[in-house]
């Protein structure tokens, strides 16, 4: 199967802001979109979505885990996980997950490419911290 670069995708944008000419909600494209899918699967916390309990990721529970290098594993593994299931527009390429211990969080970083495009692989950073 060839690879090609004439897929789309588009979901309304999570600022939820309007546009300025048409008054219609911001929209985000491709790339943009898919990272905004991702970013909100893995924050959405399993049972949070209602009629899918299944749905989301469990990595805000590993932040009062242990700051090493085993629950860095274990995240990683949850994230591969996560995406694999709910996000099927994208093939993972590379999951690194460090722990920071002078800013006391998780340094993730995440390479994929979109299946079917061939568009160059993305690389994704999140830093998981707690909040209080």
């Amino acid at each position: 199967m060839a690879k090609t670069s004439n897929l789309s995708f588009r979901d309304i944008n999570i600022t939820f802001k309007k546009h300025p000419v048409t008054d219609d909600l911001v929209v985000s494209k491709d790339n943009a979109a898919i990272k905004q899918s991702i970013v909100n699967i893995l924050l959405t916390n399993k049972g949070e979505k209602l009629f899918n309990p299944n749905f989301g990721s469990d990595v805000r529970s590993y932040l009062f885990e242990p700051l090493d290098y085993a629950t860095a594993a274990q995240i990683s593994n949850n994230i591969r996980y996560t995406i694999s299931t709910y996000e099927p527009r994208i093939s993972i390429l590379s999951i690194e997950t460090n722990p920071n211990f002078d800013e006391n969080q998780f340094d993730v970083e995440m390479t994929y490419e979109i299946i079917g495009s061939d568009a160059p692989p993305t690389t994704i950073e999140l830093f998981l911290t707690r909040t209080r």
